[in-house]
């Protein structure tokens, strides 16, 4: 790895109170070059600008992808990963839809490792703070040609975080937009993926929500995500969500959320939510929660569901009440090192890279 330290960082006047979740980059990134049919040196260099043509094929024919993932400090400053192999695994199933070379372990676990550790002062430090961390892999290639291009970047970025929502949002259940349909790129990490996302969130907003539950492309009668978040649905003491497939994404916290939820004996069903199941149950009483999971966010609980031009509300839980809440703090503990990690999902990051710069 070639590592070029900042001559000028920007550590020290990062206030960890006062700062802009997405817009405030630590010092360095990651970046390395695939070209003549291989990956080159990795580099660790200072963050900033990068020279691009408006030719560039990634921007033009859409191959990028990109993973979501969080590096958490402790109290005693231990700096953890959580479960980076799943993005890695991810990321390179990503890069093989869009027909993208796959990056190697070392390249990606390394890399990540070595940046983290680089940049370990800018992970702030309290409830709900970490440094969300964003690796992604586009077409470089200066051609205004519809095919396959044949080069590439892969790159870490990131950024310190807080908490994404504070207060539980309001949810709109899509009766015509999808985020993905059969044969597609759902179950892939693919940029246009949300970019063909935000005008139906956009519309949904207009009419007072937060967000959108997406529903199936061909008949609108089952849930699928909701906006970049896989979700849950309790009814009774029952907890269900949807399978993944080609056209929901293999949600990493969903994954830990299962699995916190087979551990604590709770019911989990993973079959497919019809939303006339949940219409229903909402109407009847016995619809306890509905929340959506994600990197960024965690958990996101959801007061009320729209549909067919009505609000349907939702309960509103205590943290002893709400298995959406539990989870997440379960979760939480164990990604912060304040309870024990009895899945091997924390990766320690280790101080090596400044003592050998």
């Amino acid at each position: 790895m070639i590592i070029q330290k900042s001559t000028n960082p920007r550590i020290s006047s990062f206030d960890p109170e006062n700062f802009s979740f997405g817009n405030t980059f630590i010092d360095h990134m990651i970046i390395c070059e695939f070209e003549d049919g291989k990956w080159g040196d990795v580099k660790l260099v200072p963050y900033g600008q990068l020279p691009f043509s408006p030719a560039m094929m990634g921007v033009n024919y859409g191959q990028a992808c990109f993973e979501g993932m969080k590096a958490y400090k402790d109290k005693d400053g231990k700096v953890f990963l959580f479960r980076p192999e799943k993005n890695f695994a991810r990321i390179n199933k990503s890069a093989s839809r869009l027909a993208m070379p796959e990056v190697n372990e070392e390249m990606f676990l390394e890399g990540l490792k070595a940046l983290v550790d680089m940049d370990r002062n800018w992970i702030p430090q309290g409830e709900g703070m970490s440094l969300y961390i964003r690796p992604l892999i586009f077409a470089t290639e200066e051609a205004l040609k519809a095919r396959i291009a044949n080069k590439y970047m892969f790159a870490i970025v990131a950024t310190p975080a807080k908490s994404y929502y504070t207060e539980p949002v309001s949810v709109k259940i899509s009766d015509f937009y999808s985020r993905a349909a059969n044969g597609g790129v759902g179950s892939a990490k693919a940029a246009g993926n949300y970019a063909a996302s935000f005008y139906p969130t956009k519309l949904a907003m207009e009419e007072g929500y937060d967000q959108i539950i997406w529903t199936d492309d061909s008949t609108h009668e089952y849930f699928e995500e909701s906006g970049t978040m896989n979700v849950f649905v309790r009814i009774n003491d029952t907890i269900y969500t949807p399978p993944t497939s080609e056209k929901i994404l293999d949600g990493i916290t969903r994954d830990s959320f299962i699995a916190l939820a087979n551990k604590r004996g709770i019911e989990m069903k993973i079959e497919p939510i019809s939303v006339k199941t949940v219409v229903e149950a909402q109407k009847n009483g016995t619809l306890k929660e509905v929340w959506g999971v994600g990197t960024a966010v965690v958990t996101t609980v959801f007061q009320a569901l729209g549909y067919k031009g009505e609000k349907l509300m939702l309960p509103k839980l205590s943290l002893e009440e709400s298995f959406a809440l539990t989870l997440q703090k379960d979760l939480v503990d164990i990604q912060t090192n304040k309870a024990e990690d009895p899945f091997g999902w924390r990766v320690l990051v280790e101080k090596n890279v400044l003592e050998t710069v």
